[in-house]
């Protein structure tokens, strides 16, 4: 027996028997104003800072490149003391991993530089 209280007989108490429209999603928009822009300062600064790092990346990279295949790698004066230590950095894997560190360094630094853009500043 249909219950009375439902418009459509469904036997459920406040159902219609149609389906409901779905409710819109809302989404509400953040009403805070964007931050300000940077000095000129900053942004110098931001610049020198990249030239900086940029440079030091190069530098040391070009040291650990060139650096192992010399004299000055194995003739110093810490080495002379400990001949184990001295055996390891003479290995030709440990200085082609160094040079392949300093490679890898010189990347970066690049990678950097060329990848700068002042429009995704902090």
């Amino acid at each position: 027996m249909p219950n009375s209280t439902s418009p459509q007989g469904s036997g459920l108490p406040g159902r219609t028997g149609l389906a409901s429209e779905p409710e819109p999603n809302v989404v509400s928009v953040d009403e805070t104003p964007a931050p300000k822009g940077l000095s000129r300062g900053q942004i110098w600064l931001h610049r020198l800072l990249v030239l900086l790092f940029v440079f030091v990346c190069a530098a040391a990279g070009v040291l650990l490149v060139v650096l192992p295949w010399t004299p000055q790698w194995t003739d110093n004066s810490l080495l002379l003391h400990y001949p184990d230590l001295r055996t390891l950095i003479t290995h030709g894997f440990f200085r082609g991993l160094c040079s392949g560190l300093g490679l890898l360094d010189i990347w970066i630094g690049f990678s950097e530089a060329i990848h700068y853009h002042e429009d995704k500043l902090p």
